[in-house]
């Protein structure tokens, strides 16, 4: 496949999708973020428009209110001074005798049915407009007797009287006039209380809406981001089968895609190199036998007899085919585990045997390096696959023959612990750094310590080993110790039913 062809499938598998996602979802991150912002800013917008309104109102009726009150309570007052006014001239033109007196009367009345009409067109109460007109009424009856006795004084003496309801009529308007600013002023208070319980009772509504709403696109806007982490750390984890999959706006599902498309690609990738690593191991695996048996036959002395620096020659190539063979073998392991091709055939087995065995195949190497052996195995029988089991053994033990110095020692423990086997190898070698202990039983990775050697290793054997454990129910764990040595611990559960599968 080309690295070009999968835009092109991608694109038209997913278009289907993303048209139906499309209707839900924003196409931009940013979108959907400004959208966010808009939505909880809205309710604390509208309530805070809400408020202006509800106050501007409230000013607006408090001035009309207090206008009104202070012309009514001016015009009341007005109309007292004016009526006062009027009856003084009248008393002094009656005392003096002098009809020109009566010209202050004129202008006070004149003043008085001015202000009057003033009065009457205001917002008046029923009672208050009632007050006004018979008020109006009053001062017309004595204007028209004044008018009529002007000429003559004689008929002002009955004038007089008729004064003073008419100043107890304008105390009443001028009364009511004050009441009216009281009750302006309570209602003004019962109008702004109100106006406050509604921005109150507003703010409790809106804020925890607002905040439910911020929780809600804070939900929307991680979770494609959750998802985009959670698939590049499994991919980073190397668990390539799970299909990368991102709900969100468009720019992002599309990374999704891109981020699917690029796993595809690592896991054609990731078959490519298993695939060759099995071809590759078949086809060295032939040759080599061929040249150990050939090796093999110069050190029995089959084709005659050799030297001793023949011996130790053909000595050399015997060794070293066995340890190319081997690494080939967790070549063609680790291809099988890749391929799920390592069903498990279970059936009781001893462990110390196979401990013995393993050993007794490790001999020549730690004759070699005249390592001390020493082994502590009581006689327990574990349901396991038997094969499998002797290559975790082989591993671990293999490790630690390979980094023990010469004349070192290594130290093999077999216990059950509850319904547990555990098995513990430790070496005496140079131990695993800190920064290696969490990529140790990772695939082809040796280490920072690896030991020089004339074949190098291949870096499966603890994956390997780890993988086939797992199989089993069980798990290997590399243990901390004081000192130097590296000590690694298998866990086989003693009796287990149920058929595992790597």
């Amino acid at each position: 496949m080309k690295a070009g062809t999968p835009l092109v499938e991608l694109e038209d598998e997913s278009a289907p999708v993303s048209k139906g996602l499309l209707r839900h979802n924003p196409k931009s991150f940013l979108k959907l973020i400004l959208i966010g912002f808009v939505l909880v800013a809205l309710p604390l917008i509208i309530a805070l428009i809400n408020s202006a309104l509800s106050i501007d109102k409230l000013a607006e009726q408090s001035r009309k209110a207090v206008y009104q009150a202070a012309q009514i309570a001016h015009g009341s007052r007005v109309l007292l001074d004016e009526i006062s006014t009027m009856e003084r001239s009248v008393r002094q033109t009656l005392i003096l005798g002098d009809a020109s007196l009566l010209e202050g009367y004129f202008q006070a009345h004149a003043k008085f049915a001015s202000t009057a009409m003033s009065l009457s067109a205001l917002s008046l109460r029923p009672d208050q407009k009632q007050v006004l007109d018979r008020l109006t009424a009053s001062e017309s009856a004595i204007f028209q007797q004044v008018s009529s006795a002007r000429r003559s004084s004689q008929g002002l003496q009955e004038i007089v009287s008729d004064f003073v309801p008419l100043l107890d009529t304008a105390r009443a308007f001028s009364s009511s006039g004050y009441a009216l600013i009281e009750r302006e002023v309570t209602a003004m208070q019962d109008m702004a209380w109100h106006a406050r319980s509604i921005v109150v009772w507003q703010l409790l509504a809106l804020v925890p809406f607002a905040i439910l709403l911020a929780l809600g696109f804070s939900v929307l806007i991680a979770r494609p981001i959750r998802q985009i982490d959670a698939a590049i750390r499994t991919m980073g984890e190397g668990e390539l089968t799970k299909a990368v999959s991102v709900e969100g706006p468009q720019d992002l599902r599309y990374l999704g895609q891109r981020l699917d498309w690029m796993r595809r690609r690592l896991l054609e990738v990731e078959e490519q190199k298993t695939r060759f690593l099995r071809h590759v191991s078949h086809e060295l695996k032939t040759p080599l036998t061929a040249m150990r048996e050939g090796a093999d036959l110069l050190v029995e002395g089959v084709a005659g007899e050799l030297s001793v620096k023949q011996r130790q020659i053909a000595n050399i190539l015997y060794t070293n085919s066995i340890q190319l063979q081997k690494r080939i073998e967790d070549l063609l392991n680790y291809s099988a585990l890749q391929n799920g091709q390592n069903g498990l055939v279970k059936c009781p087995a001893a462990l110390k045997k196979i401990v013995e065995d393993v050993l007794q195949d490790q001999k020549l190497a730690i004759m070699n390096k005249n390592l001390q052996v020493e082994l502590t195995c009581s006689d327990l029988t574990v349901e396991c696959d038997q094969q499998k089991i002797g290559i975790i053994v082989d591993n671990l033990v293999s490790n630690a023959v390979k980094f023990s110095p010469p004349g070192g020692h290594i130290k093999i423990n077999v216990r059950r612990v509850r319904e547990s086997v555990w098995l513990e190898v430790a070496d005496s070698g140079p131990g695993v750094e800190e920064a290696d202990h969490a990529r140790v039983f990772e695939p082809f990775y040796q280490g920072r310590k690896a030991p020089d050697m004339h074949v190098q290793g291949t870096g499966l054997g603890l994956s390997i080993a780890r993988e086939y454990a797992r199989a089993h129910g069980g798990e290997i764990e590399l243990l901390k110790q004081a000192g130097a040595g590296a000590r690694f611990r298998l866990l086989l559960p003693i009796c287990n039913s149920e058929d595992a599968h790597v």
